[in-house]
């Protein structure tokens, strides 16, 4: 499949097989296999308590609202201020990420909420994610991509050091030659037009609302998981090289997916957010950690250094 990383406009493919392995549950020394001395383990979390896209507390947790021009997407859309919102999904008050599309490039909005320091690496890296199979108005087909990954500084075409894990890409059509719903699972060892270089799994599965995606990142291999489920498992070069940024994006790949000439919007809503730096979690204890913080009321805590 030829496809791109979810933040770098560069064009990729390459495939993975998926290795049945046990979760398992430890934490790793304060001198991590990195190289990091951090002293202690720490970690970032937040469920995303704030007013609107605005709130001056975004900037002061390290998150950013993108508005910035480029790839990747349609170029030529809009990646929007106003499609990033707080309101409450099913109860619960939520990140929403919004794309919205006429079929063309000019009527084409985008939307990124990123952490702009880059001070994630090794350990466990959860969200509870409601994706969406079909738009909340307007018609359906679009190529769309809902995402969440972790993403380092690119400091040149076909960077030898660049680091990105793609915990999970959902196209609820598919997209790039692919017609059916589609999750993948990417990690990169570098982007370029001459040197683009990755491994991705591949799960034809609806994700279509709430579901919990985690990852671990340690001794050699990043694992990726879908509600508790292994369904990748990538080593080998391809091992993160330098500290990343926590990352949520949706974008429209293409335009041949649209019907007509009327508006579709999607939306794509993120309950919370949780990263335990140099720390190896099974799926039951990083929810465990998180619960604990929300009956203590702690909408956000970000100990991670770099």
């Amino acid at each position: 499949m030829n496809r791109r990383p979810a933040f770098w406009s560069f064009a990729s493919g390459a495939a993975a097989v998926v290795v049945a392995v046990g979760l398992v549950a430890l934490t790793m020394p304060a001198a991590s296999a990195s190289g990091r001395a951090t002293g202690r383990p720490g970690s970032l979390f937040d469920d995303f308590n704030y007013a609107s896209s605005t709130d001056p507390a975004i900037g002061r947790h390290g998150w950013e609202v993108r508005t910035a021009a480029g790839g990747p997407g349609v170029e030529g859309a809009t990646w929007s201020r106003d499609n990033i919102s707080f309101p409450r999904v099913d109860g619960q008050k939520s990140l929403q990420l919004q794309m919205t599309t006429d079929g063309t490039a000019a009527g084409t909005t985008e939307s990124e909420f990123t952490q702009t320091s880059n001070t994630a690496r090794e350990g466990t890296y959860l969200a509870r994610i409601k994706f969406s199979d079909a738009p909340a108005s307007g018609p359906d087909g679009d190529f769309l991509n809902e995402t969440f990954f972790a993403i380092g500084p690119l400091a040149s075409d076909c960077d030898p050091k660049y680091s990105e894990t793609d915990f999970s890409e959902y196209l609820p059509n598919g997209g790039w030659g692919v017609t059916n719903h589609l999750n993948s699972e990417t990690t990169w060892y570098t982007p370029g037009e001459s040197c683009s270089d990755s491994v991705e799994n591949d799960q034809d599965v609806s994700l279509n609302g709430w579901h919990t995606i985690m990852a671990t990142i340690s001794d050699g291999h990043v694992r990726y998981y879908v509600d508790g489920q292994l369904v990748a498992d990538h080593s080998g070069k391809y091992y993160p090289r330098e500290d990343m940024a926590v990352d949520f994006n949706m974008w429209l790949i293409d335009l041949t997916g649209h019907s007509g000439h009327d508006t579709s919007v999607w939306h794509e809503a993120v309950d919370y957010v949780y990263y335990a730096q140099d720390q190896v979690l099974t799926q039951n204890r990083a929810l465990h950690k998180i619960r604990s913080l929300q009956q203590h009321h702690v909408h956000f805590l970000n100990t991670t250094v770099g």
